[in-house]
């Protein structure tokens, strides 16, 4: 049985030194990302905030999807391997790293989206625990919230992860390997709500046209309402 993660997200109110380095995170990317949301639909043409969720492990083609699905749907990316670079340049991909970046993903997120904007968030995002602030955020903004969770063949992944560390792929920001994404595997767990999966190493055009066609008619089998009256 995986164990249980420390996601970072929390309702207890954290010390005072943590939301102090929230803050600080917070103004760093927002920096970056106040330039970058200049090229997403203006707020006065989003009919409904929206939240688009990416979870698989490294190698699956998250980032290669996002990149292709906002050519069809501009959205304000957070791309955590992106971000975390951002705020420390030499990684560790240490626990507490790791919550640090989350932690500070989260309230971006939230951010964006209360103000009206169309997010996608590109992350392993691979357990429930991980999720459940992403479910929680959707329920709090009213934003529609889009899930798709990603796989493919364990040769293809190699090969991708393979060709990113040999310089071949240069597309991305990940510093994954295939030792990573192995002692990653054991942890993920199926996503419990509504979802798409994918499988990458096939087209993915049939895929990016059911995204766009839910983003398009507003349809939320993840909204609260949709979920209690399903039970």
């Amino acid at each position: 049985m995986a164990r249980r993660i420390d996601t970072g997200a929390t309702d207890v109110k954290p010390p005072r030194d943590q939301q102090l380095r929230l803050a600080q995170d917070a103004a760093v990317l927002r920096a970056v990302l106040d330039r970058e949301v200049k090229d997403t639909v203006p707020v006065e043409e989003v009919r409904r905030p929206l939240l688009v969720a990416l979870c698989g492990l490294p190698g699956t083609g998250k980032s290669h999807f996002a990149r292709e699905l906002v050519k069809r749907v501009p959205m304000l990316v957070l791309e955590t391997d992106r971000l975390r670079k951002i705020l420390v340049p030499k990684p560790k991909y240490r626990p507490g790293e790791h919550r640090r970046v989350f932690r500070v993903c989260y309230s971006l997120i939230e951010e964006y989206i209360a103000k009206g904007h169309r997010v996608l968030f590109d992350a392993t995002n691979l357990t429930e625990d991980f999720r459940q602030p992403l479910y929680q955020i959707a329920e709090r903004t009213e934003a529609q919230l889009v899930l798709v969770g990603f796989t493919a063949p364990s040769l293809v992944v190699k090969e991708r992860l393979a060709a990113r560390q040999s310089g071949q792929d240069i597309s991305g920001f990940s510093d994954a390997t295939w030792v990573i994404h192995s002692r990653m595997r054991p942890f993920e767990e199926p996503i419990l709500r509504d979802h798409l999966m994918v499988d990458s190493s096939q087209d993915i055009t049939g895929s990016l046209d059911r995204v766009v066609d839910m983003i398009s008619s507003g349809h939320d089998p993840n909204a609260r309402s949709q979920i209690m009256s399903s039970k």
